[in-house]
């Protein structure tokens, strides 16, 4: 690393920012055809504020995109992380007579639609003053003016004149919350807008594919994790990439899918809602690392899905959306494998796991002492013989104590009604009394003697 990019990074890394060393595994080219409108530029200023090997190309690339768009803003910034790393590249001098001339064509676009949506509005045409506000709404996106963006497409609202209207709309905003990362008002405008369409609508497998995969990026920005997987897991391979490509691409609904699950299921929701999905599987033939990873952990085999999940751990810590959740997630992973590892077995020793196990980090025992004493691993480790013990529970126990505790509930619930029917027979009412102690206490206490008496 030279000394422009050591400074460049140490200045990021200084301000929280997570620096990946490694080479990732993907084409970055490649990478970014995947996906269309503005999380293009996201994904490249991303990837080159974060990645020392590919810093200079994926400036360099987000330094076009952003000129061959109308934000102004983001023009500035990738020219200036660039003129940071690289300042002898090319294009990291500001272009300033393009900066001028687009700023001047924004302003006049800016006008135009606005006085058009004036002239709608004065002639009270509903159908024109909603296109005029969905143009608007689409050219302050486009120049990087989100808040005017959502203010334009929510006034799209009294507008509607059908549920594929509303749809739209929803589709709108759930686009420009996620640019935000706003998660709650994705899951909010999902609900009110994309939700409501009718099953019976042609479109309504990719209208449900594009909101389970919006769904599923608003609930891992929250670490609902569970609950992304499912959404993630739930989308169809069959609708076409373009109906989602502005947000995610199929190979994103693979690895965060999989990721997920592997941090919140079991082996038999794995093989269930993973492996024996015939949707979800096309999505793991884009990403087959990944699906050799659940494998490995359906089958048993631990040590070799952690090894395949951390060699591409570089590539998924340069993910906008993964980024901050990956140690977590591997954590997660790695605790559930070690607690699956242990349980066929009555013993182990402490050298046989760190081999099995020999991730990076403390040492296995340490680790193992952390999960005890967190309560995540039921187990005892003998410091003289450097070997672990789990601790399983009596299920012979457990079933008896179950049966006793029912049985003794059975016996007060026949009690309960014995008494009851006793003070039916007897012609006594029995009434709640407002005041400990009151006349209604005594009248019970009378009455529950009768009973007892008659019983």
């Amino acid at each position: 690393m030279d000394d422009k990019k050591l400074v460049f990074f140490t200045a990021i890394e200084d301000q929280g920012g997570v620096i990946v060393k490694e080479t990732p595994k993907f084409d970055l080219d490649l990478y970014i055809q995947n996906y269309k409108g503005r999380t293009r530029f996201e994904r490249l200023f991303h990837i080159g504020r974060s990645s020392v090997p590919l810093c200079v190309d994926a400036l360099k690339a987000a330094v076009q995109e952003a000129k061959a768009g109308s934000d102004i803003l983001r023009y500035q910034m990738a020219v200036n992380s660039l003129s940071q790393a690289a300042p002898n590249e090319p294009e990291a001098f500001l272009d300033r007579a393009w900066m001028g001339a687009k700023e001047k064509e924004n302003r006049d676009t800016t006008t135009h639609l606005q006085a058009e949506l004036q002239g709608y509005k004065n002639n009270l045409i509903k159908e024109s003053i909603r296109m005029g506000n969905e143009d608007l709404g689409k050219h302050f996106e486009a120049i990087g003016d989100v808040e005017a963006a959502m203010d334009s497409f929510w006034k799209m609202r009294p507008d509607v004149s059908s549920t594929e209207q509303l749809v739209d709309i929803g589709k709108l905003l759930v686009r420009v919350a996620i640019e935000r990362h706003d998660w709650k008002s994705v899951s909010n405008h999902l609900s009110k807008h994309v939700n409501t369409a009718n099953d019976s609508d042609p479109k309504a497998k990719a209208l449900k594919t594009y909101s389970k995969i919006a769904n599923g990026i608003a609930a891992l920005g929250q670490e609902r994790y569970k609950e992304a997987a499912l959404s993630f897991v739930e989308a169809s391979s069959d609708v076409p990439p373009e109906v989602y490509n502005q947000i995610a691409s199929p190979n994103d609904v693979a690895i965060y899918g999989g990721l997920l699950a592997l941090a919140t299921m079991d082996r038999h929701e794995l093989q269930a809602n993973l492996l024996d999905n015939d949707s979800f599987r096309e999505f793991l033939q884009r990403e087959p690392h990944i699906r050799r990873a659940i494998t490995q952990f359906v089958n048993g085999r631990y040590a070799a899905c952690i090894e395949i999940l951390e060699s591409y751990r570089p590539d998924y810590l340069l993910d906008i959306y993964l980024q901050k959740h990956v140690p977590k997630l591997y954590a997660d992973i790695r605790t559930k494998s070690i607690v699956q590892y242990l349980k066929p077995f009555s013993c182990v020793r402490l050298d046989t796991m760190q081999r099995a196990f020999n991730g990076p980090g403390p040492s296995i025992e340490d680790e193992l002492f952390t999960m005890i004493k967190d309560g995540k691993l039921n187990a005892r480790i003998d410091a003289i013989s450097k070997s672990i013990t789990p601790i399983s529970t009596d299920s012979r126990q457990q079933m008896q104590s179950y049966a006793l505790q029912t049985f003794e509930n059975y016996e007060k619930q026949a009690l309960d009604r014995i008494r009851r029917m006793n003070i039916m027979a007897a012609d006594l009412e029995v009434k709640g009394s407002r005041k400990p102690g009151g006349m209604n206490d005594i009248s019970l206490s009378m009455a529950m003697d009768d009973t007892a008496s008659l019983a």
